[in-house]
């Protein structure tokens, strides 16, 4: 294995407290990264870079961490432009559209859903996503909740069983049976594939005796819970979240004082999804609120078909800044560091000695760039495990 510098970086994003200014950012000026295979082994000044096999001369230009997009729907086909037209024309959104993709996703081949992952992929990591998770969810039998996962895992380690989307529409008249389907042979059948179990906890879809019931089953079988968490209403996702102690509570955008606590004192992480809110013209969760509390916050794509057709994390950055109440240092952190705390991951989203070499060359001299130049393409080269891929 060779060695390579990154040498000359205007602001380099550690989020490693201890290092350049003590912020959580641990922002280092005129800094360096060496990387020796896969992982970054040295940063600091570039002064005091050790010598390498190889250079690359940032030029004055800033480094993050590659984004962690810890919540998306990637295994579909098909798309929902005619919905989202109307609701654009002023109908409201609700989670039944996801019907639509179910068929489009049952009728699919194996080798097109593949192929729209990884069509998908390519697009998040020319806009610097090195880590994502994806689900299953838009099958909703068992051999479709199966072959989701499946594919997915061709493409990352990060993969959650969803059965629990919506009720079946086979199921539309028996609820509870398709609760009876998940928790039992779709379970049987998709646990080997996947390390988390999803439930969408929300009016139309589970409630919080059934998302108990799923979330339960499944870490009887290993899975990790986390759980798409008042959305649309409040409800009990957020404080059946901490209860089970799951990784992530995702969307939090109707919460309660007694819910903004909850996560503010448990380990859960509020993953906030800002294009989901972008596409459906919704209330914008508080973050701020939540940073407040103490909460522990994350903010990821929600990519889908239907309410989030966005592959593209500075877009969502720009818009917790804009929308959401947080600093550009919070929204960065957020995005790298907390995505990595929602998949409970310790070698990603950070730049420090150990930590795999997943890094982002803007064409910038700050951080800040991707906020105050929202839809600027401003991702210059892409590292992830140590390689060039951008």
């Amino acid at each position: 294995m060779t060695t390579t510098a990154v040498t000359h970086i205007a602001s380099l994003v550690t989020n490693d407290p201890s290092l350049g200014n003590g912020t959580p950012l641990g922002l280092i000026q005129d800094a360096a990264v060496v990387i020796d295979g896969d992982r970054i082994v040295w940063t600091g000044e570039s002064s005091k870079a050790p010598a390498t096999d190889n250079v690359l001369d940032a030029a004055g230009r800033a480094v993050i961490p590659g984004f962690v997009d810890s919540h998306s729907h990637l295994v579909f086909a098909g798309d929902r432009t005619q919905e989202f037209n109307a609701r654009m024309s002023g109908q409201p959104y609700r989670a039944g559209g996801i019907r639509t993709t179910v068929a489009a996703t049952r009728a699919a081949s194996d080798e097109e859903l593949s192929a729209n992952v990884a069509r998908y992929l390519a697009e998040a990591l020319r806009q610097g996503t090195t880590t994502f998770e994806t689900k299953s969810g838009y099958g909703l039998t068992v051999e479709d909740e199966a072959r989701a996962l499946r594919i997915a895992s061709r493409h990352t380690d990060e993969v959650t069983y969803l059965g629990a989307h919506i009720v079946s529409p086979d199921y539309a008249d028996d609820p509870a049976g398709y609760v009876d389907l998940v928790t039992g042979p779709m379970l049987e059948a998709c646990a080997p594939h996947a390390r988390w179990i999803d439930v969408f906890c929300e009016q139309g879809a589970f409630d919080g005796d059934q998302a108990r019931a799923i979330l339960t089953a499944g870490r009887a079988k290993g899975l990790h819970p986390r759980i798409h968490a008042n959305q649309l209403t409040y409800g009990p996702g957020v404080q059946l979240a901490v209860e089970l102690e799951a990784a992530s509570a995702d969307h939090c955008t109707h919460l309660t004082d007694a819910d903004v606590d909850a996560l503010g004192q448990g380990n859960t992480v509020a993953t906030l999804l800002p294009g989901a809110e972008f596409s459906t013209r919704a209330t914008w969760p508080d973050a701020r609120r939540l940073l407040d509390a103490g909460a522990t916050v994350a903010l990821s794509t929600d990519c889908n078909p239907g309410s989030s057709f966005t592959s593209s994390v500075p877009f969502c950055v720009a818009l917790a800044v804009r929308d959401m109440g947080m600093t550009p240092d919070e929204a960065i952190w957020s995005a790298t560091a907390g995505g990595a705390a929602a998949l409970r991951r310790t070698d990603i989203g950070r730049i420090t000695p150990g930590a795999r070499a997943d890094l982002v060359l803007l064409d910038a001299p700050s951080h800040v760039h991707l906020a105050y130049r929202p839809g600027v393409p401003l991702v210059s080269a892409v590292w992830r495990s140590g390689r060039r891929v951008v």
